[in-house]
């Protein structure tokens, strides 16, 4: 007989509790953790600009090696010592469950093919011009994208995010209140220029007006 079919609860709140720790990171509730975090990918990706992938893949393992290997004779010789019988200086990780599971890999994986759809179904809408408007907006976004990428490259870009990313949101909770009323000031002009063109351009009015 088959088993009662997983409660949605469970991973509503499985959910919470995972997007309750990207807050707590990103907003530095633990300023250990998220500098431990934020420093390692820092460097991670400082690292790409000077040596390639495979060779910061490579010096991570053998930095990973040698102090694990050291760890390992160093308690190897302090059992000798002193004539103890503790066993594996690492057995408490060895005997951790680390397979993924089921349930795991399809919440994950639902995510990601729901994202996957949607982003599909909208650059769809925008290729094909079912909205004038958005279209005009995308195209915007990527001229404007491509004096970005001459000033910068991937990479690059990808260190600024993360810094922003670590950054940002805390600088919004101290600031917030004056934050917002710049934003609604510039999120004003720009809809009020939006409203000027779609006066003026026949056929840039939305299909709702």
């Amino acid at each position: 007989m088959p088993g009662p079919p997983p409660l949605p609860h469970l991973s509503q709140r499985s959910f919470k509790m995972d997007a309750k720790c990207v807050v707590d990171l990103l907003y530095w509730r633990d300023v250990k953790t998220t500098g431990v975090v934020f420093g390692a990918a820092l460097l991670l990706l400082l690292s790409l600009t000077v040596c390639s992938i495979v060779s910061v893949c490579s010096y991570i393992c053998l930095a990973l090696l040698s102090v694990t290997i050291c760890f390992r004779i160093y308690k190897g010789i302090l059992q000798a010592i002193q004539k103890s019988d503790e066993g594996h200086p690492f057995k408490q990780y060895l005997d951790q469950e680390v397979a993924l599971s089921e349930d795991m890999v399809h919440k994950y994986s639902d995510m990601v093919l729901a994202k996957l759809n949607k982003t599909i179904g909208d650059l769809r809408r925008v290729f094909l011009v079912e909205d004038l408007v958005d279209s005009i907006k995308f195209a915007v976004l990527m001229w404007i994208l491509t004096y970005v990428g001459a000033l910068f490259n991937g990479l690059t870009l990808l260190i600024l995010g993360v810094i922003a990313v670590f950054s940002c949101p805390i600088i919004y909770e101290k600031h917030q209140a004056q934050i917002d009323h710049y934003l609604a000031l510039v999120n004003n002009q720009i809809k009020d220029v939006v409203g000027k063109i779609q006066a003026k351009v026949p056929g840039m009015k939305r299909k709702t007006e």
